[in-house]
């Protein structure tokens, strides 16, 4: 309990500082009730003023939230402690990490020429030949390439971004239900989460209108491999994603096409629908390696510019190092190929689970990408389940907002023959879970 906590400090931040120490520790959890204002600024002898400037200050960045008369409580993904996936016991098969098959992805070799440390590299933070294949990778996909830049993978740029502009406070609308790092990282910032629902085509239009409604200033989609609902855009759909955003001036587009070259979709972009500001975002740990920190992303000048500018003041550029790792990975024809077995693997695994799911009459959503949703009534009681029977799949609350509950499951590293059997498990689970929980 929150009052159990030895709460301390004379000033707002002491005060903010000594909640925060409390999650970090894990002395408060998520959903953890604070004192009220009143009743703590009795007990450490301070003005109510000064517990209220504390409580703003948490929530600002994005450590408690308000329930009205619930009170304040400690937020479902604090700042300082994001929502880790719990570990795997022992025994399992993990189909809950989301992670591509090693067996598909190249050996990761450096460069055999380290780059000379004398020269400036905020000067040149890009180098031209990666700079150069990069546009050739977007350019056939629609993407216009005048200007890219390189980040320490999707996250740290959409982070960047959204904190150069935007203040705590502003609303974004994101995918529900959502990758939960993305969801994460946007509480951590201390912005306003607005819920987007989602479908097989990805964002739905009449939902996406609504939250602009409420006026965010950003808005984060994946155009296909949507994690963890599997959707991608059709034409139709981007058409009328292009429709309501035109009218919506300078709101921010963030584009986070993170599985790309393995998502077994075409790319239907919002980039080249005469947006004011947007962002096109690509990484490669999906199909190059999960240790390649490395993102490209083509942006309009503006979106450019606060973002370098940023990075220049931050870290400076990206290794070149690992830019070369990456160019000489990007340019290899053994990779491609590899990058395209890869690619129709994950297809073929992904429909076997779909395949096999439905005929035991089981719905389960993607239609791209390495992971599936299943719409259950009770998550931790499907979860348990499989487990039984030597499974883990991922509970789908770390990833929903208000959308109703699921579980993902990631077909990366699972075989066809072994989709068979996990498919009977969840049908029998679902069986016993409608026979103990009544659905």
């Amino acid at each position: 309990m929150a009052t159990q906590y030895g709460f301390s400090g004379t000033t707002a931040k002491g005060i903010a500082a000594s909640v925060e120490r409390g999650v970090a520790e894990g002395a408060l959890a998520p959903g953890a009730a604070l004192p009220p204002v009143r009743r703590l600024a009795d007990d450490l002898g301070v003005s109510p003023g000064t517990v209220a400037t504390a409580y703003k200050e948490l929530r600002q960045r994005g450590i408690v939230v308000t329930r009205g008369r619930g009170g304040t409580v400690i937020a479902p993904a604090p700042a300082v402690a994001s929502r880790r996936p719990p570990k795997v016991p022992e025994g399992l098969r993990d189909l809950a990490g989301g992670h591509p098959d090693p067996r598909l992805l190249p050996a990761l070799v450096p460069p055999s020429r380290l780059s000379p440390g004398a020269r400036s590299h905020r000067s040149t933070p890009r180098l031209a030949h990666l700079e150069e294949a990069v546009r050739d990778w977007l350019r056939p996909d629609g993407v216009p390439v005048e200007h890219v830049t390189f980040a320490h993978g999707a996250l740290d740029l959409i982070g960047r971004l959204l904190s150069v502009e935007l203040r705590p406070g502003d609303a974004v609308a994101m995918e529900d239900p959502g990758y939960h790092h993305l969801l994460d990282l946007v509480a951590a910032l201390g912005l306003r989460i607005v819920p987007v629902a989602v479908d097989d085509e990805g964002m739905r239009p009449d939902a996406l209108r609504e939250a602009l409604r409420t006026g965010v200033r950003a808005v984060v989609y994946s155009p296909r491999a949507q994690n963890p609902y599997g959707g991608c855009f059709s034409a139709a759909r981007r058409d009328a994603l292009a429709e309501v955003l035109r009218g919506a001036g300078e709101v921010l587009v963030v584009e986070n096409d993170h599985a790309s070259a393995v998502a077994d979709a075409p790319l239907w972009t919002l980039s080249a629908s005469g947006l004011a500001r947007w962002v096109h975002v690509r990484t490669v740990s999906k199909f190059l390696g999960t240790d390649l920190r490395w993102a490209a992303a083509a942006c309009d000048p503006v979106t450019l510019g606060r973002h370098d500018g940023r990075l220049l003041l931050t870290s400076g550029w990206v290794s070149h190092l690992l830019q070369d790792t990456v160019h000489g990975l990007m340019t290899d024809d053994g990779t491609r190929a590899l990058v395209a077995r890869a690619r129709e693997a994950y297809a073929q695994r992904r429909r076997a689970l779909r395949d096999a799911l439905a005929e035991r009459g089981v719905a389960a959503h993607g239609a791209s990408g390495l992971n599936l949703w299943v719409p259950v009534r009770d998550e931790s009681a499907v979860v348990n389940g499989l487990r039984s029977h030597g499974w883990w799949v991922a509970a789908g609350a770390r990833f929903r907002l208000a959308a109703p509950p699921g579980v993902r499951i990631s077909v990366a590293e699972l075989e066809s023959a072994d989709a068979v059997r996990l498919a009977s498990d969840f049908a029998a689970v679902l069986g016993e879970s409608e026979a103990t929980y009544g659905g």
